[in-house]
């Protein structure tokens, strides 16, 4: 008894050495991506219009969680709205630990982006993890992209916007053509743009990377080092990762999330950087643009050059442009 206590508890101790090891291998992954050297301050002013937001009074949180039993207790992450005709969308991840560790994919419409009414297909995804999505409408098809389980990107498309198939993780190459390293590549964010898919990613919020594509079935690196690396101020030397890219005259903008620790603190922040190419950017002089724990932010065009500011997690918030003339 006592030679099979000490084995079980050798056995114990061997175990608890190994995933010790994997844990301390992945994190070591992670830092490794953080930036070795100082990183240089090149921040400049924006339009005021993409930096100056206020909450439009009294409809605040405009979607969240249905709490209870429901499936979708609880939202998370990035959500994506789309403006198809008359109709807004908005696509969310709905979640319930209590039932599942499955992150669905839920739909809510709206007329005017303000009151939202889920939809009775919910959830329209029910056997695949979904979370961190981007919806794109391309040539009168539907393509997403969304974090799958352990952060790997994976893809899905569709004919209306309702009914999704699977179409696998996103095969993302380095520079040189050979796979890029395991590990995590979240946060995917999906841009056509001169003929060319862009992919935007995260490896554990150390970064964004970029990678391009002729066909979405191959992506490749165009630099295997971050586009947007983390810093140097405070508020994004923890974690930062890509939510979306808009373009206006000859810039494009980022919107950002970040957060000044690492292992993250309990609080978020929504920031901006612009670019020329999509591969140099520079940070906005006014981050972070929206504090308060609000992040996985997304600008929708109301028309006449008009924008508004949605963050997505913890609930849905919405912002108007502040600026006066």
């Amino acid at each position: 008894m006592q030679f099979s206590s000490f084995v079980q508890n050798a056995i114990a101790i061997l175990a608890f050495i190994f995933m010790a090891g994997v844990n301390f291998h992945a994190q070591a992954q992670v830092v490794a991506q953080k930036p070795s050297v100082e990183v240089l301050d090149t921040s400049v002013e924006f339009p005021p219009e993409l930096v100056r937001w206020s909450v439009i009074p009294k409809v605040n949180p405009v979607f969240q969680g249905a709490a209870g039993e429901a499936w979708d207790a609880k939202i998370r992450e990035r959500g994506w709205i789309v403006k198809d005709g008359n109709q807004w969308r908005l696509y969310y991840t709905g979640y319930n630990v209590a039932k599942t560790d499955l992150r669905r994919l839920g739909m809510a419409v709206s007329d005017d982006g303000i009151d939202w009414k889920r939809h009775e297909a919910n959830p329209l995804i029910r056997d695949q993890y979904v979370e961190d999505m981007s919806v794109v409408k391309h040539q009168n098809q539907w393509i997403m992209v969304a974090e799958g389980q352990q952060d790997i990107a994976h893809s899905f498309i569709s004919e209306d916007g309702f009914d999704w198939r699977r179409e696998g993780p996103l095969d993302i190459r380095l520079k040189n053509g050979k796979p890029i390293p395991e590990g995590p590549r979240g946060t995917p964010f999906l841009m056509f743009d001169q003929g060319v898919w862009n992919l935007f990613y995260e490896r554990g919020d150390a970064g964004v990377w970029l990678a391009r594509s002729t066909d979405r079935k191959v992506w490749t690196n165009v630099q295997d080092e971050p586009v947007i690396g983390l810093g140097p101020k405070a508020y994004d030397r923890g974690a930062v990762a890509l939510n979306q890219v808009i373009k206006i005259g000859n810039y494009y903008y980022a919107v950002l999330h970040a957060n000044e620790k690492r292992p993250f603190g309990p609080y978020w922040t929504t920031t901006m950087a612009r670019s020329e190419d999509l591969i140099h950017w520079n940070k906005s002089t006014a981050d972070p643009i929206i504090m308060n724990n609000s992040s996985s932010g997304q600008l929708v065009p109301l028309g006449d050059g008009k924008w508004r500011l949605y963050t997505m997690h913890p609930e849905v918030r919405v912002y108007e442009q502040n600026v006066k003339k």
